[in-house]
């Protein structure tokens, strides 16, 4: 039954009574249509002047891809050159750490030989200091007792000896000292 009654709506539309070649079907007109403005299109050139545009458009998007591509690789290059002098300087910061710690290590190292120089150049003149003072203690003690001896000594002679032995005496000295100086 569904069959017969689309049979029907088919055959009785508008467009299934007139002849298809006809000015008074629709779809004839519109086909008739159709092919005057893709033959308008044809005549004129559109196809071509739509293929050269977007064949233009397709070479500006491929230019913009390769500049893309040389700006990529630049900054590539770039990106490398970088990590290459931060590796360079990191290097050399560590380079320069290892040479401080040496040299630093080299003067303590001299620092501790000066120090131990200086020690020992001051014990050696605090003991030449302590020989220098012991020195002069024992002359000082010697001179003393000599005094202290010559003086007992005149005390003793000057008791036992008489007035004319020790004019004798100053005599003689003087004799001795005339001698040694002439």
């Amino acid at each position: 039954m569904k069959k017969l009654s689309i049979l029907f709506i088919l055959t009785a539309s508008p467009a299934f009574a007139k002849p298809f070649f006809s000015l008074a079907n629709t779809d004839f007109v519109v086909t008739i249509a159709f092919i005057l403005f893709v033959g308008v299109l044809l005549y004129f050139k559109v196809p071509g002047l739509l293929a050269g545009l977007l064949d233009k458009r397709a070479e500006g998007i491929k230019s913009e891809l390769e500049q893309a591509r040389a700006l990529r690789e630049e900054a590539q290059t770039i990106l490398a050159s970088y990590e290459r002098k931060q590796q360079e300087v990191k290097d050399q910061s560590v380079r320069i750490i290892d040479a401080a710690k040496t040299e630093a290590e080299t003067a303590a190292a001299v620092a501790r030989e000066e120090l131990k120089a200086t020690i020992a150049r001051r014990l050696l003149a605090a003991e030449d200091q302590i020989k220098s003072a012991q020195n002069a203690v024992v002359k000082d003690v010697r001179d003393r007792a000599v005094s202290v001896a010559i003086a007992a000594a005149g005390d003793v002679i000057a008791k036992t000896m008489a007035a004319a032995d020790s004019n004798a005496l100053i005599d003689a000295a003087i004799g001795d000292v005339e001698a040694k100086l002439h």
